[in-house]
């Protein structure tokens, strides 16, 4: 049981990133990394949206509350947050 106690108080409970190659989607100039996190038995919107610059690529990872029963829909959904985004940002995303 102290065993048991001792795991769960030093073990994490964040929501735990899909790992796979993941091949971005290029939405005007902007790759989105469709990333869906898996938390308990649903799944998190979760991505990352990259722009190439002159000098460096610029990175905005994206966690959102809104959870789905299925990877393939919080996929769906995390593509078109990640859109939506870029088209009401732009490149002050970044900032």
């Amino acid at each position: 049981m102290l065993k048991k106690l001792l795991k769960g108080l030093f073990s994490s409970s964040a929501p735990t990133a899909e790992k796979q190659d993941v091949k971005p989607e290029v939405h005007n100039g902007f790759q989105i990394f469709v990333e869906p996190r898996q938390n308990g038995s649903q799944w998190q919107i979760a991505g990352r949206i990259e722009k190439a610059f002159d000098d460096e690529t610029r990175s905005h990872a994206f966690l959102r509350a809104d959870t789905m029963g299925s990877r393939d829909e919080a996929a769906e959904h995390t593509l078109r947050k990640a859109k939506l985004l870029i088209d009401q940002q732009g490149d002050a995303i970044f900032n």
